[in-house]
């Protein structure tokens, strides 16, 4: 069972050596999306947190990893966009 994500953070669940950077859609209330980055050395977390900044047209340094460094379940936080906004934009991306 996945825990609940906290109001202001978004829950993703990456699928890492994917085929194309995506979203894949929402599963259980947690944003699914591929990343061709591989799971070794921060690759992953780096290409995610740079696909999401792309996706709603923020810089880099204002979305943050703040959990999951070492699972395939994250949450991130977008300074200045809240959590509902975030996940909207994102699953319009799918």
């Amino acid at each position: 069972m996945v825990e609940p994500a906290p109001k202001e953070l978004v829950a993703i669940r990456v699928q890492p050596r994917a085929s194309r950077d995506r979203v894949l859609g929402e599963r259980d209330g947690v944003l699914a999306i591929a990343l061709k980055a591989p799971p070794v050395d921060g690759e992953a977390n780096a290409a995610l947190l740079k696909f999401v900044a792309r996706c709603l047209g923020v810089a880099s340094r204002q979305v943050e990893l703040v959990r999951g460094h070492t699972s395939r379940q994250k949450w991130i936080r977008v300074e200045g966009i809240e959590a509902a906004v975030v996940r909207a934009q994102l699953l319009g991306e799918a």
